[in-house]
């Protein structure tokens, strides 16, 4: 008897690309949103009070939206760094942006797809855009994944810029305590829903091992604490994963 190699449904059909697109942006327009536009209103009031224009944080977010390499490349500049410690210290932060694009456009490609398109997703990679991406493409048909991704981040890319202009706009009125709690949110979010995804073991290890193993690693090295916790969190929480993967 001939096997039935008919593909199983995908659990995520939205019909067609265009309503994959405008999936993408309803799931946006929520939580994601709100998180994003208040972390940029601290982004914003963070680059008024160092006596920056409003121009260079939309110019910011336009062509480097990654909000830890942003408020980094604000503070060395308010500190006065020259420009080679500031462009080291940026892409230091922001490398972490390599293998989350590789991943992702990995999950996104599909065949006759003009490559145009891939460089702009690429661009638009950041931290929430791409774990809400991998968390729910993998259950989609592949020709909606690239359009539900960019419905996403078009939403949240959006609420960014208007964020930072509030932010901008009310500056000196906020507190700097505030201003820094509202920076801090948007990474807090990313944690939460990583860790969200129970089908994903490795991912919630290495959130709980970045969360035990940072604090500790600060106190024995501010500088180089952040960079060895996700080496070597990253790296047991994969090695865990393949282990149980195997199986006895």
């Amino acid at each position: 008897m001939a096997q039935d190699r008919t593909p199983a449904p995908y659990a995520r059909d939205f019909g067609d690309p265009r309503r994959a697109f405008r999936a993408g942006a309803r799931l946006a327009v929520g939580v994601p949103a709100a998180v994003l536009a208040a972390s940029y209103v601290g982004f914003g009031a963070l680059v008024q009070q160092v006596d920056l224009a409003f121009w260079h944080a939309l110019f910011s977010i336009a062509t480097a939206w990654a909000l830890p390499g942003q408020v980094a490349l604000v503070e060395l500049y308010a500190d006065g760094a020259s420009l080679l410690a500031v462009t080291a210290a940026v892409a230091l932060t922001n490398a972490r942006l390599l293998p989350m694009a590789i991943t992702l456009i990995a999950l996104l490609r599909t065949p006759g797809t003009p490559q145009w398109r891939y460089y702009l997703a690429a661009h638009w990679i950041a931290v929430t855009g791409w774990a809400l991406a991998m968390r729910d493409c993998p259950a989609m048909p592949p020709a909606q994944r690239l359009p539900y991704f960019m419905g996403i981040c078009l939403v949240i890319w959006s609420v960014s810029m208007m964020g930072a202009a509030i932010g901008f706009a009310l500056a000196g009125n906020v507190p700097a305590y505030v201003t820094l709690g509202l920076v801090f949110l948007n990474p807090v979010y990313f944690m939460l829903v990583v860790a969200g995804d129970v089908r994903g073991v490795s991912r919630v290890l290495a959130a709980i091992l970045g969360a035990i193993g940072g604090p500790l690693l600060y106190l024995a090295s501010p500088d180089w604490s952040l960079l060895i916790t996700g080496l070597v969190g990253g790296t047991l929480a994969y090695l865990i994963g393949r282990v149980r993967a195997a199986g006895p």
